[in-house]
């Protein structure tokens, strides 16, 4: 009688590559003001990275334009619109399986403010302030975007009177304070949703 020793059978299975649907999650987009720095973001999720982002359709209000961020789950819009108006368009973001989602979006830039928030805030306990920093956010659904300084130098008041607010939008204030060697606190308390009205 033979016997025969029988090598390790290898079995290997083929899976289909399921790409789940990615979807925009960003329904609406804040409005601007010529010669106001504008900044948005548009987010999406679901699906697999890298997301690739297109201008499908319409076109950005002048002076703006969009960047992927460096992870490619969001779409940054930025810049400083140089025309009143009312843009409308569409952005599109496709995973790396093929899937796509499209959102469009109407942008109305006016041509200035008319309406003026006047900030006002306790000194600091702290010995040797010089004065204080002032940081402004859009708000969208009591959440606050990136905070970007809004004081062009030192204010070395309690005080501050903001009129680069664009009409329909909602912000979040904060402050810091700045000693004399130049060193700056942390924010301070959050102020949002402060709402300024639609024209």
């Amino acid at each position: 009688m033979r016997f025969f020793r029988l090598a390790p059978l290898l079995l290997l299975f083929a899976f289909p590559c399921l790409a789940s649907a990615v979807a925009i999650t960003t329904n609406t987009l804040p409005n601007g003001t010529v010669d106001v720095p504008f900044s948005a973001v548009v987010d999406a999720s679901g699906g697999c990275r890298p997301y690739r982002w297109e201008l499908v359709s319409g076109s950005l209000p002048k002076g703006v334009s969009m960047t992927a961020s460096s992870s490619t789950e969001s779409l940054e819009l930025t810049g400083t619109p140089t025309a009143a108006g009312t843009d409308s368009f569409t952005v599109s973001v496709t995973g790396c399986g093929g899937r796509v989602s499209e959102m469009s979006y109407e942008v109305v830039i006016q041509a200035a403010s008319v309406y003026v928030v006047d900030l006002s805030w306790n000194a600091s306990t702290s010995s040797d302030i010089s004065g204080y920093n002032i940081y402004r956010a859009v708000s969208s659904n009591s959440t606050c975007g990136s905070f970007s300084k809004i004081n062009s130098s030192l204010n070395t008041s309690t005080l501050y009177a903001d009129s680069r607010v664009v009409e329909g939008t909602s912000y979040c204030y904060a402050t810091t304070a700045v000693n004399s060697s130049n060193e700056e606190s942390a924010r301070s308390n959050l102020v949002s949703d402060v709402q300024v009205p639609a024209p």
